[in-house]
């Protein structure tokens, strides 16, 4: 009985993880039943490759050089993304005339693909730590951005229009109304541009970087290091499902008051 309210209140995380690890074992087991060709076993490892790779690069430091560089671009240009993206989408939400002026910048912007403006930002930061930061920045500010104003635009006009006749001014309206009912925006444009932030450093580091996870996995696969290749790619798929999980446990606290239907999954 223990033990099943114990598998039932953690059904989920067991799932999960077992289908991970029923994965790795078949992914580990290849070799043993199945001959590779000559060709094809030059790009093919075992997750304990991985693993050996793994311990290889933390006990030479060569592996927390690499991810200092690229935790640094990472936080730095998320961290800007939402210190631009959040305000600017809610006062282009609030304002008119502010909404008309940007618009077709945030949407010319939003749709053009961030690798054409590489090579000036490359130009004109060079190939050191700023040059990433603003890749990162590019690529995760408008997300957030156009979520934040989408989230804006859809508050109740009703509830905006009750809270006035109250005698709120627009600090108090944004506190009490807005923001609050554009948390599932929020929240959603924020883990897109979680995403998108993971995207500028890869694509920031395969182009213009000397160190950093996505110059390490550059190099390693120039040289067919296919094991050192997939211990920077899980390396970043682990940042993203923990800072998912991070941003949903975030949301469920701060949209705890809100009805289920208002949430997002």
């Amino acid at each position: 009985m223990a033990l099943k309210r114990f598998y039932l209140e953690r059904e989920p995380y067991i799932l999960g993880i077992g289908f991970i690890a029923a994965l790795l074992l078949v992914w580990q087991s290849v070799p043993l039943w199945y001959t590779l060709p000559r060709g094809m076993a030059l790009f093919f490892t075992t997750p304990s490759a991985v693993a050996a790779a793994f311990w290889h690069l933390v006990s030479s430091g060569e592996l927390e050089k690499h991810i200092y560089v690229s935790a640094l671009a990472f936080v730095a240009g998320l961290s800007l993304s939402i210190a631009v993206g959040l305000p600017l989408g809610i006062i282009m939400g609030r304002s008119k005339t502010l909404e008309a002026l940007l618009d077709p910048y945030v949407t010319a912007f939003n749709a053009t693909p961030r690798i054409v403006f590489l090579p000036l930002l490359i130009l004109w930061f060079g190939i050191g730590i700023w040059s990433k930061i603003a890749v990162v920045f590019a690529g995760a500010v408008f997300p957030l951005l156009i979520n934040t104003y989408a989230g804006v635009k859809n508050v109740d006009r009703v509830l905006v229009n009750v809270v006035r006749s109250f005698g709120a001014n627009e600090w108090q309206l944004m506190k009490v109304v807005v923001v609050p009912n554009s948390l599932p925006y929020i929240i959603a444009g924020l883990r897109l541009a979680i995403g998108r932030a993971i995207l500028g450093v890869v694509v920031g580091e395969f182009f213009g970087s000397s160190r950093g996870l996505g110059y390490m996995i550059a190099s390693a696969a120039t040289n067919y290091k296919v094991d050192v290749v997939f211990v920077g790619v899980a390396i970043f798929m682990a940042l993203s499902l923990v800072l998912t999980l991070a941003v949903k446990r975030l949301e469920s606290r701060l949209a705890s008051w809100r009805p289920e239907t208002a949430k997002t999954f």
